[in-house]
């Protein structure tokens, strides 16, 4: 069973120029958007802004061979990537998911925050990608 919803993932062209409009429009303040960093194996730049009850991760390209370029191809100005939930044990996760007879894109690997995670296909869930992360081991604030 899936947990805590823990982030939705937006694509964009420039994490910078989303973060500009996290701060100007919505009023977040700096202090509550982390710092970009990439992550080469999953080819992809990302940053978090942090809201009260999660969290919405902003992630560009790493690169042509990247995954979000076709997604930002058909979104030029971007948009909702994916939709993240914790599970306590990302191999059971996957094992159910499969017996299920949902579609894992991926088998388990690290992810932006340091955990396992997985992706089941979209048109397994409606339409939408989700992630699927193994909760982190530091609590939640």
């Amino acid at each position: 069973m899936i947990g805590r919803l823990n982030h939705v993932g937006v694509a964009v062209p420039s994490i910078e120029d989303a973060k500009q409009t996290y701060r100007d429009l919505y009023g977040v303040p700096e202090s509550a958007i982390t710092e970009t960093k990439e992550l080469p194996p999953a080819g992809v730049k990302f940053a978090f802004v942090n809201v009260d009850n999660s969290q919405i991760e902003l992630i560009e390209p790493l690169g042509e061979n990247s995954p979000i370029v076709n997604f930002l191809q058909k979104n030029p100005k971007g948009g909702q990537h994916h939709v993240c939930f914790e599970v306590a044990d990302i191999y059971a996760a996957r094992d159910e998911m499969v017996a299920k007879g949902a579609t894992v894109l991926n088998e388990p690997r690290i992810g932006a925050h340091g955990t396992p995670i997985i992706f089941i296909h979209p048109k397994n869930s409606n339409g939408v990608l989700i992630e699927l992360m193994e909760t982190p081991k530091a609590a939640h604030g």
